[in-house]
């Protein structure tokens, strides 16, 4: 069966979040959805991608369809990308694959917009594809897919390296490696003191770690310099964050008037959760719940509150203190899409514009020649799930694709292999150190 191969490969999700694929692949749908929307600024390993292997994508699409027992394949990219349209087309066509053409708009590649695009239907609050009959897997996974099939497990990752880098680039890079020999790969910053935003801009995480590994998840490595108008403002911790929202917050409502999530009929209300912060006299157990359903995609926080407060930080917070208080918000109202939704659609050259990253906009071109390394970090936890359990000793030979930390028969995860061939050098709670 296909998800037992894909467990054992290795293959996860591609696009971010790491949900273990053979899950998937198990399950009975009408619809497997592809993912190539990639909205993030400045990240375009999905376009190269694409363009380098519709083939593969579309083969291990077919064979997650045929999986699942869909009745159809759909295949979401925008409209802009016409050399990645030209290649998927005449694939998609052959295995009878229909294409989904996106406006670039932000976030065009959430999974709500995409099956409400795709399918018409709406993701039940808090729900997932599955609850409408649809599985959702980013181009990459279904590449790896595709490989899995034909033996190869998931050894590298596929990324964009941009920003303020001499040679922007995307290539295929050994899971493990650093952050800094992947800037090397592309030539190098060009500023002095660097910030790295892991995975993108807006859903990302930034970290000034340029030891820190790649996993399976990783999208890409966005380097903009330490003054940066976004690295300041992500460079506060929580507390500051809060006690700028709790003094400043005027209640506009602009960060909920511009939510994708509300767009679509879910009752998140980021400004209602900001009252949690003091605001108000009402207490945050009376505001919490509206950030349950917050899709963390940054809108509010970076693009749309005109005072530059952190509402997507508020609702992280709720989730965190509903989750400890035990508290599942249930939305009352039923799901329909705003009357407005079409008319605040926020084009990615705007949200560029408003993060002060124009001018790194540039193309990405596959370097088919992946960067080398003689050693490689490899985290035992890169999915959704329960890490994995080491399986091999200091001192132990391996080879490239050899497993290394397997999952138990009905833990949540996925197998992990070496990116190398080479000595086991440690082995610890959280990763595997293997040298040439």
């Amino acid at each position: 069966m296909l998800s037992g191969v894909l467990k054992e490969m290795g293959v996860v999700g591609a696009g971010g979040a790491g949900f273990p694929t053979h899950v998937k692949a198990a399950s009975r749908v009408e619809f497997v959805l592809a993912n190539g929307a990639e909205c993030e600024p400045l990240l375009h390993k999905d376009v190269e991608i694409m363009c380098a292997y519709p083939a593969e994508i579309c083969e291990g699409m077919a064979e997650l369809v045929r999986a699942t027992g869909a009745a159809q394949g759909r295949f979401g990219l925008k409209e802009k990308n016409k050399s990645a349209i030209e290649a998927i087309e005449p694939e998609a066509a052959r295995r009878g694959i229909d294409l989904v053409k996106l406006g670039d708009f932000y976030p065009s590649g959430d999974e709500y917009e995409l099956v409400y695009a795709a399918t018409g239907r709406l993701i039940p609050p808090a729900g997932i594809p599955l609850n409408v009959g649809s599985v959702v897997a980013n181009v990459e996974t279904l590449y790896n897919v595709h490989q899995a099939i034909e033996g190869r497990p998931v050894t590298h990752k596929f990324l964009t390296v941009t920003g303020a880098v001499r040679r922007p680039q995307s290539f295929w890079a050994p899971v493990g490696m650093t952050f800094r020999e992947l800037i090397a790969h592309a030539g190098g910053a060009t500023t002095g003191e660097y910030a790295i935003f892991v995975s993108g801009l807006m859903m990302g995480r930034m970290t000034f770690d340029a030891e820190d590994v790649v996993t399976k998840t990783n999208g890409g490595l966005i380097v903009l310099p330490r003054d940066h108008y976004l690295v300041t403002r992500k460079d506060r911790t929580i507390e500051a964050m809060n006690r700028i929202g709790k003094s400043a917050c005027d209640q506009c409502s602009y960060c909920t008037e511009f939510c994708p999530r509300y767009l679509l009929g879910y009752d998140v209300q980021p400004h209602k959760v900001m009252r949690s912060l003091g605001f108000s006299l009402t207490g945050a157990s009376n505001w919490n719940q509206f950030g349950q359903l917050c899709c963390a995609c940054g809108i509010c926080t970076l693009y749309a509150c005109p005072e530059e407060l952190y509402p997507k930080e508020a609702c992280d917070g709720a989730k965190v203190s509903l989750r400890e208080e035990g508290i599942r918000f249930e939305q009352a109202k039923p799901v329909r899409v705003h009357p407005m939704k079409d008319y605040r659609r926020i084009p990615l050259s705007m949200l560029r514009q408003r993060l002060q990253v124009e001018d790194y906009e540039c193309e990405t071109p596959f370097n088919s020649k992946a960067p080398v390394t003689d050693r490689v970090r490899i985290k035992l936890k890169q999915h959704t799930g329960v890490p994995a359990q080491p399986i091999v000793e200091p001192g132990a030979r391996v080879k490239a694709g050899d497993v290394i930390a397997r999952m138990g028969e009905k833990d949540l995860g996925a197998q992990i292999h070496s990116s190398m061939d080479g000595t086991v050098r440690s082995v610890d709670k959280e990763e595997i150190t293997i040298w040439q």
